[in-house]
């Protein structure tokens, strides 16, 4: 289920909304700030001091850990030739990441389910619902950066005005407005305040979201299953340019040209070209070709009636998640992260989690809404595991949590020797999940009404 399609269900009225509701308003932001900055430890003696992570903590990270992949080896002479224990990404040494202790989880049991699990949520509370029940659990998330609602005003403007103008969402603008993509941009990239930078991420995020809401979840139009494979074969040609011979090319252009999505995309890539360089712009094609696969996925789903396991599922969100839009991170910044460190496996480990945990704040939102056949993670866990809806949504917290620790505590380690601007894209990783978690918790076009 997409964003906007998320935006337009009604608004439950049940416990379970007033939860989800207090936890994702939870004015707790128990995340450090800055990726960069070491977080406070309390010393033998008492007093307070710093230090990186060594590892990551949470559920089941231990074996995950050991298993960090080695860079690759290109021939004798990338032979890695450092200090034991270090790692290296191009030319530069990193510390490897030490495998955590055994622990809950580390044997295999899935994060967050069953009895033996209950010890381990994560600690502290929320504010507790006004019916007086048991606190909210804590979701694990930095604050955002900067908030400047005129910025995202101005963004949100440029958007609906480019979204009429190739003709995606025709007579459904308003809704698009009042998603409130362009503040979700403004929140997630704070290392720019340019407007047109961050309308070129915003119209690529919107074209991304219309293949959803038009071809998948028939939000903007009528939804053919058996035909999504066919629909997304032939939008991958526009995001992968298709050349065919000068016979047929025509009859392509022309069924390209009279898809308002294809056009979208089409416009998106091209103006993002004038910010980006062009291994960055095919980074963004890389990542959406993932997404039309999982896309794809879906249609299976909904075709057959299947109702995904849980480990399907976040599978699937590994494929469908933010990582489209976060992979534009150096591109809206105005600088470049090179192939090499992106491509790195232990950089696309964390990359990837991080575009994991912020779609599953998603989908905690959507357990608010009344929406039965919404296939989000907590409602899969409460059907697979038999359990209520808010155990459901506890154990989504502690999954969220056991990626957010993971994608902490390795990232932090690849940014103590990595190029600055490894350092300086995974601190905007960082940043772009406070602005995501900001953007579903406090915008008024998201709660209905005022901001908390």
């Amino acid at each position: 289920m997409s964003l906007l399609t998320r935006m337009a269900a009604s608004t439950a009225t049940h416990k379970t909304a007033d939860l989800v509701d207090a936890l994702l308003r939870d004015p707790k932001r128990p995340g450090r700030p800055d990726l960069l900055v070491p977080p406070a430890v309390p010393a033998p003696d008492g007093s307070a001091t710093t230090r990186l992570p060594t590892g990551p903590t949470g559920l089941g990270v231990a074996a995950a850990t050991i298993r960090l992949p080695a860079p690759p080896v290109r021939g004798p002479s990338a032979v890695p030739t450092g200090a034991p224990g270090r790692a290296h990404i191009g030319a530069r040494t990193l510390p490897r990441t030490p495998g955590a202790p055994a622990g809950p989880g580390s044997a295999g049991t899935p994060a967050g389910r069953g009895a033996a699990n209950t010890a381990t949520r994560p600690q502290g509370t929320g504010r507790p619902p006004a019916d007086g029940a048991a606190a909210v659990p804590v979701l694990y998330c930095p604050p955002a950066v900067r908030d400047d609602p005129a910025l995202g005003d101005e963004v949100d403007d440029r958007l609906v005005a480019w979204a009429e103008e190739v003709g995606v969402y025709p007579g459904q603008l308003d809704r698009v407005r009042a998603t409130g993509f362009g503040r979700l941009i403004m929140l997630a990239h704070p290392e720019t305040d340019d407007p047109e930078r961050l309308l070129a991420a915003a119209k690529c995020a919107l074209a991304e979201w219309s293949v959803d809401d038009h071809y998948v979840d028939g939000e903007a139009e009528e939804a053919h299953p058996e035909l999504l494979g066919q629909r997304l074969a032939i939008a991958h040609s526009v995001i992968d340019q298709a050349h065919l011979p000068l016979s047929y090319a025509p009859q392509l252009e022309e069924v390209v040209q009279s898809d308002p999505v294809m056009v979208a995309l089409r416009s998106s890539l091209d103006n993002l070209s004038r910010y980006a360089s062009s291994a960055q712009v095919r980074r963004l094609r890389h990542e959406l070709a993932t997404m039309f696969v999982a896309y794809g996925q879906e249609g299976v789903w909904a075709a057959t009636g299947q109702r995904p396991p849980v480990w399907e599922f976040l599978m699937h969100r590994h494929e469908n998640s933010f990582v489209p839009c976060m992979a534009l991170i150096d591109s809206v910044a105005g600088y470049e992260l090179s192939a090499e460190e992106f491509s790195d496996p232990r950089v696309r480990r964390v990359f990837t989690m991080a575009g994991s945990a912020s779609v599953i704040v998603n989908d905690l939102y959507s357990m608010g809404k009344e929406d039965p056949s919404d296939f989000s993670l907590p409602r899969l866990i409460a059907t697979e595991d038999g359990c209520s809806e808010r155990e459901a949504i506890e154990r989504t917290v502690v999954i969220h949590d056991e990626l957010m620790h993971t994608c902490e505590a390795e990232a932090s380690a690849l940014a103590l020797a990595g190029s600055p601007e490894l350092r300086r894209f995974l601190a905007g990783v960082w940043a772009w999940l406070g602005g995501s978690r900001e953007w579903h918790a406090r915008t008024a076009r998201y709660h209905g009404t005022g901001t908390t």
